[in-house]
């Protein structure tokens, strides 16, 4: 489908699970499961992130997120959550933005919030969430870009769609093109957030992602071939 096999997809899944009532033994089988789909990596809570590390084969990254889900969080903590999440294994950081303050025009608030994270956290991939459909929303697609920007000059390796729980919605193939027209080729861009068919994640990839976000990870890849 669209030119990608299951193979080539699933290595760029970060395979997910962000409940609140998640369990160490439910990341257990997330770890297992992962292995079994051959994706990238798993994206935890930063309170499970040991029990990831703990039990992950060798070869799958673990990710853990970092001011989730509001963003709303002061930098120092959203740094110092990062830093302990790196300490307890995870190789990678999805951080939220306050969206409230890039709505407001702040873009300093976002680029110092993101170069903050980078800085507690140096050898980390570093994803940053701006809840795109938050930005188109309430202010449209100038901003969306800008956001992207001061996030990527900051020290972002990947933009990142959205959380999956905000009320304005997840990932749209219109945020994807934006983004990656934003930053361009030195920057990954990230779609996350009610991507549940194999359709809609190959379009997600046509738009320019370069990594996904799922949850319902083996129905995705079972609506592939190859």
């Amino acid at each position: 489908m669209g030119g990608y096999t299951r193979a080539q997809v699933a290595a760029m899944v970060d395979h997910t699970l962000l409940k609140p009532e998640a369990t160490a033994a439910d990341v257990e089988k997330l770890v297992t499961e992962a292995a079994d789909l051959g994706v990238f990596s798993v994206c935890v809570s930063p309170s499970l992130v040991a029990a990831a590390a703990d039990v992950r084969p060798a070869g799958l990254v673990v990710a853990a997120v970092a001011g989730f889900p509001s963003g709303k969080h002061l930098a120092e903590v959203k740094a110092r959550e990062s830093q302990l999440a790196v300490a307890a294994g995870a190789a990678e950081i999805d951080m939220v933005i306050d969206v409230g303050a890039a709505l407001a025009g702040d873009l300093n608030a976002t680029a110092a919030e993101v170069a903050a994270v980078r800085a507690a956290a140096p050898g980390a991939t570093l994803k940053v969430i701006v809840e795109s459909a938050a930005l188109l929303e309430f202010a449209g697609e100038a901003l969306l870009q800008d956001v992207c920007r001061a996030a990527a000059g900051a020290g972002a390796d990947f933009v990142k769609t959205s959380t999956g729980f905000h009320p304005s919605g997840g990932a749209s193939t219109r945020a994807v093109e934006l983004m990656a027209r934003a930053v361009g080729d030195g920057v990954g861009v990230k779609a996350s957030g009610g991507i549940r068919t194999a359709e809609a994640a190959v379009a997600m990839l046509d738009a320019g992602a370069t990594r996904l976000g799922l949850s319902g990870t083996r129905a995705v890849l079972d609506g592939l071939t190859g």
